[in-house]
């Protein structure tokens, strides 16, 4: 069996440890904001790939992509980590744009549940997250990746643990 041509990728990123700088000095949702505004840059992992910042209000964000071959494990469809990114991105969002100035969040647990294979055909898929819980040392967050038709394809919950950033 003869391969194809090597595919190529090319894309550039921003330097993280300016957004981290500067959100020291934000709440979570004017952090979002600037993101979305391109006054700080997004993370680095956005732009590998290939996820878009959506919706963005408090409690509620979303990130949409669409699957490409870039995005394939080897049984040619999309990898699970790559799902498993973009829930999680949703799910942290939405945490963030509730969290005051000087607080910050690490996820203590994951869980996703894949529904429905993922492939280059699916069309532009939006992961959408929405709070369960938000207390004072944890947070409890959902997100579910869904098609333009409604139609869901995963599903996860996180559980975080929030910090005082005071340095």
């Amino acid at each position: 069996m003869e391969f194809t041509k090597q595919r190529e990728r090319v894309y550039s990123w921003e330097n993280p440890f300016e957004g981290v700088e500067l959100s020291k000095g934000l709440s979570g949702m004017e952090y979002l904001l600037a993101i979305k505004n391109g006054q700080a840059p997004a993370s680095p992992l956005i732009n590998t790939l290939d996820f878009s910042l959506g919706e963005l209000e408090e409690g509620k964000v979303s990130f949409y992509f669409e699957p490409q071959e870039f995005h394939y494990n080897p049984n040619g469809s999309v990898h699970g980590g790559v799902i498993t990114a973009i829930l999680d991105s949703a799910m942290g969002c939405t945490l963030h744009s509730l969290l005051p100035k000087g607080t910050v969040y690490t996820t203590l647990e994951l869980k996703v549940n894949f529904l429905k294979r993922v492939h280059a055909n699916s069309g532009v898929l939006t992961a959408t997250g929405k709070m369960i819980h938000l207390g004072n040392s944890t947070a409890l967050v959902e997100a579910s990746l869904t098609d333009e038709s409604g139609k869901k394809y995963a599903y996860a919950v996180s559980t975080c643990m929030l910090l005082r950033n005071d340095k």
